[in-house]
């Protein structure tokens, strides 16, 4: 069973969503109201709301969690042995010549079907 500070922690994530939401919409429908603006400005505008929303978004518990999640990734991608050049450039050709291949044996079976089904029709 939920205790009180529990409903209370999640009450307020629950208004602070909703002042993301509302803070989404003012962007979206600002954005519509001050269309003969410099998009300068429109940009700024949005920006800052951007980031006002994401500032109130990481004090909830999903947004805290979202951004743990994020630090995680950050740390598994640093882990992450990439291919040097030439292996980059021998998979890429491998792929570029297998995809060639698979078309053209794609486009001689449609080429035959197509051959056959109009022979039969005539």
């Amino acid at each position: 069973m939920e205790s009180k500070a529990e409903r209370s922690t999640s009450s307020f994530d629950t208004i602070k969503w909703l002042v993301v939401f509302v803070l989404i919409a003012v962007g979206v429908v600002g954005n519509q109201y001050f269309s003969a603006e410099s998009l300068l400005y429109r940009v700024l505008g949005l920006v800052v709301l951007a980031l006002l929303a994401t500032l109130v978004a990481l004090q909830t518990d999903r947004g805290r969690r979202f951004a743990a999640l994020l630090k995680e990734a950050r740390v598994e991608i640093r882990k992450v042995v990439w291919p040097t050049r030439p292996e980059l450039i021998q998979t890429t050709a491998i792929v570029v010549v297998f995809v060639l291949f698979v078309a053209l044996v794609l486009w001689g079976m449609d080429s035959l079907i197509s051959w056959l089904v109009s022979g039969v029709i005539g």
